[in-house]
C-alpha cells in the first residue's frame, strides 16, 4: 500500500516489518508526488524500509542533521534541489550515499564531481533503482562483520 503525500509535506512509509533495519531513503525532489518517483519507490521497497519525501530544502536539511549518527540515509535528490543541499549534508556521518536523479546529467555532474558520497547522476529510474540496490547490497555486506563483533 502506497500512501499518498499531499504537497509541500514528507511521509515515512515503512515497507514490510521483517527487514527491519537503521537504513532509510530520503527522496528530495519538487515532483516526488509523480508517478514515475512512485514507481521508483515501489521498487526500491525490497532494500529499503523507510522512506521520507520532501519537497522543501531546509525542512530535508533539518531532517538530515538531526539523525542520530549512527543512522544510515541514502539519499536522492533532484539536480536543483541537490545543488542546494549536498554541500550542506555531505560530510555528516549518517548520509552514507546520494543520487542526483536529474534530466541534465552533464549540468549536474559539473557540480557533484568532488562530492565523494554522490554515488551517481542518473536520468533514468530503472538505473537509479538498480544502482542503489546494488550499492545497498554491498553495504550490507560491509555492515555484517560488524554486527557480529558487536554482538558477542
Amino acid at each position: 500500500m502506497v500512501n499518498s503525500v499531499p504537497p509541500n509535506s514528507s511521509s515515512i512509509v515503512p515497507a514490510n516489518n521483517q527487514n527491519v533495519e537503521i537504513f532509510s531513503l530520503i527522496w528530495l525532489d519538487q515532483d516526488v508526488e509523480s508517478q514515475y518517483i512512485q514507481n521508483a519507490e515501489n521498487k526500491l521497497r525490497s532494500n529499503i524500509n523507510l522512506i521520507k519525501k520532501f519537497l522543501d530544502v531546509k525542512k530535508c536539511q533539518q531532517y538530515v542533521e538531526d539523525l542520530s549518527p549512527a543512522d544510515r540515509v541514502v539519499m536522492i535528490v533532484s539536480g536543483g534541489l541537490g545543488q542546494q543541499i549536498v554541500p550542506s549534508i555531505h560530510k555528516l556521518r549518517q548520509v552514507i550515499s546520494i543520487y542526483v536523479y536529474c534530466m541534465n546529467k552533464e549540468r549536474n555532474k559539473r557540480w557533484s564531481k568532488y562530492l565523494t558520497k554522490v554515488k551517481g547522476v542518473i536520468n533514468e529510474v530503472d538505473e537509479l533503482v538498480s544502482q542503489i540496490n546494488t550499492d545497498r547490497q554491498i553495504q550490507r555486506n560491509l555492515d555484517e562483520p560488524f554486527s557480529t563483533i558487536f554482538s558477542m
